[in-house]
């Protein structure tokens, strides 16, 4: 798409866009609406750069040592975080009080060993992360392309406010993004930049826009038409694994991190290069992919969720607005905009202090949406709320409906999608934007999280979704991971309220199992699951749940939200899940339910 638009061998203008004003316009900065809250937090991050974390050895083998991420990465994380909060302060008030925090801040991070995350520290996809950083050899892994881009935007916003303060000290930034962005980007090939056919994924996007920031701010200008080349080549590999229908196979909560970051890179390629991408904003596949992240939305916080999102996938926020705006999606910018005001509501609309320790890490986001922000403001003013539609998307094989009070998520396709869990033909179901059944999402990321025994982690396993399990006493049918694990003859009803498909094929070489043919069917009334299979031994149906379910004939009853009508069953057992991962109890409470539903040949289910 990007690539056709550069006729081979024709030349190209590029040049430095303006990303924001300088920092000498002060009266552009003071006259932003969230100025006193950027003071305020650089007030609060005066107090947090006083207690620098540190970042030793030990902490940096955690993961080496037992795969643990977490330690290094909160305190990695927090000293960005600060940064771009003390960056922004200073550049509201222009006082010159933050600048020495500033300085060390930035100091402490060009003295890092390295950018990229210990559990990134590798030159070959999917191979085991090497013990230690080679300073030598610097890795451009998403967070070192986030810092490439968090440093060069202070040079370039800060860089001869601080060569007051330290005279040289913006050679030194500068020099850094060079050394551990730009050069191993222009020379060397990591595996996200795209090859041919090698599927790529939200790495792409997110690294290919935060090069595309260090490059506009701290590049030669005569090396410019090389970034774009390369990152025009990227996008194309990622948006090659789309579909036209504009589905993320990784999930409404990887919106952020694909289509949004695309946005980005986009809106960054045509700045840098005038004229050349222009027309991609009205291609269809484009706008699919913004408004994907609508049409996933149910109520609230919640969005349908598969594979490692969490239901709550984040609030939308000024770039999906500007994203919007770029496509004209009027329920995009809707969404976006009444999020935003609803956020600003809140205690820490910036994310400067959210429970995920990479958000509020990047400083061009925050410029972006101080300099957006009354905009956004005034739409959400008069904008009605944003109406998702029901939609099927082949491409990915994910069904969204909704009658009366519910809403229904269904998923055919494949167990190949990036961030994969072993659910197709799972369902989530919401009633009045509460969750029924529930899909439980990813725990805290880990050494085993991207690693051969990722489906030892029982939220991968399809006996944790709402599918069924051949034998379940054994433990031994479960789906398994692969493209050829998938759906077959799969069919959707014109109304998009009704799924059919034969999830047999998914489990793989089960004996006695030929098929196992699921219809699912949402009306006004509720859901019904119609379950019909050759295997002549026991099933058992899946039902998770945060409702605690109480069993009374073949009535399940989801506490007071709904209750299920069983017809077909051999015994009906529940259990409570104990839920103490910090990343699942972002979602959930200290408890989730399964109920199992034993069966053999037919199972109907209804949800009322």
């Amino acid at each position: 798409m990007l690539t056709q638009k550069m006729m081979p061998g024709s030349e190209f203008t590029t040049v430095y866009p303006v990303l924001y004003p300088p920092y000498a316009d002060r009266a552009a900065w003071a006259a932003l609406s969230g100025a006193a809250r950027w003071k305020a937090a650089g007030d609060a991050a005066l107090q947090d750069a006083d207690t620098l974390p540190r970042l030793p050895l030990s902490l940096w083998l955690r993961f080496t040592q037992n795969g643990d991420r977490t330690v290094w990465e909160h305190a990695y994380f927090a000293r960005r975080r600060t940064l771009c909060a003390l960056v922004m302060a200073e550049a509201v008030t222009g006082a010159g009080s933050y600048l020495p925090a500033i300085a060390d801040l930035a100091w402490a991070i060009c003295e890092e060993s390295a950018w990229q995350l210990p559990a990134h520290n590798s030159y070959i996809r999917d191979t085991p992360q090497l013990p230690l950083p080679d300073v030598t050899r610097p890795i451009v892994d998403l967070f070192a392309a986030e810092t490439g881009a968090l440093i060069a935007t202070v040079y370039g916003l800060l860089g001869a406010a601080l060569d007051g303060y330290a005279p040289g000290f913006s050679v030194r930034l500068k020099g850094e993004v060079e050394r551990r962005v730009l050069a191993p980007y222009r020379t060397a090939h990591f595996w996200w930049m795209g090859n041919g056919e090698e599927p790529m994924c939200n790495w792409t996007p997110w690294c290919t826009q935060n090069v595309l920031l260090a490059a506009a701010q701290c590049a030669p200008a005569e090396t410019l038409p090389v970034y774009v080349k390369q990152a025009a080549y990227s996008i194309d590999c990622f948006l090659k694994d789309y579909g036209e229908d504009g589905c993320c196979s990784e999930g409404a909560q990887y919106y952020r991190h694909a289509a949004l970051t695309m946005f980005n890179a986009l809106d960054l390629l045509c700045r840098i290069a005038p004229g050349v991408f222009d027309g991609v904003w009205a291609e269809p596949k484009i706008r699919n992919m913004a408004e994907y992240i609508v049409n996933m939305h149910i109520a609230g916080p919640y969005y349908l969720n598969f594979a490692d999102c969490s239901p709550l996938a984040g609030a939308r926020g000024v770039r999906e607005f500007l994203f919007g705006q770029r496509v004209a999606s009027a329920p995009l910018m809707t969404l976006a905009a009444r999020d935003w005001a609803d956020a600003l509501q809140q205690p820490d609309p910036d994310r400067l202090h959210h429970p995920d320790d990479s958000e509020g890490i990047n400083l061009y986001y925050h410029i972006q949406t101080a300099l957006a922000e009354q905009k956004v403001l005034a739409f959400a003013q008069s904008a009605a709320p944003a109406l998702p539609r029901d939609m099927w998307y082949p491409s990915v094989g994910i069904l969204v409906c909704r009658r009366g009070a519910y809403a229904l998520g269904a998923k055919a396709g494949n167990n190949a999608d990036s961030h994969n869990h072993n659910d197709v033909g799972s369902v989530t179901l919401y009633k009045n934007g509460a969750p029924l059944l529930i899909d439980v999402g990813v725990e805290t990321y880990s050494k085993k999280t991207f690693s051969p025994q990722r489906y030892e982690i029982w939220t991968m396993q399809s006996s944790w979704h709402n599918l069924p399990e051949f034998e379940p006493e054994s433990a031994q049918h479960q789906q398994q991971p692969g493209l050829e694990f998938a759906a077959r003859d799969v069919a959707v009803s014109d109304a998009l309220d009704a799924i059919t498909m034969d999830i047999a094929p998914a489990y793989g070489a089960v004996p006695g199992l030929g098929f196992y043919r699921r219809r699912v069917q949402l009306s006004a009334n509720g859901l019904t699951l119609q379950e019909e299979t050759d295997f002549s031994r026991t099933v058992a149906l899946t039902m998770m749940s945060v409702e605690k379910p109480a069993v009374e004939g073949g009535t399940v009853q989801f506490g007071t939200l709904a209750a299920a009508h069983i017809k077909g069953f051999a015994r009906i057992a529940t259990e409570a899940v104990s839920i103490t991962d910090s990343r699942l109890r972002q979602a959930w409470p200290d408890t989730l339910y399964r109920t199992r539903v034993y069966f053999r040949s037919t199972l109907t289910v209804e949800v009322r």
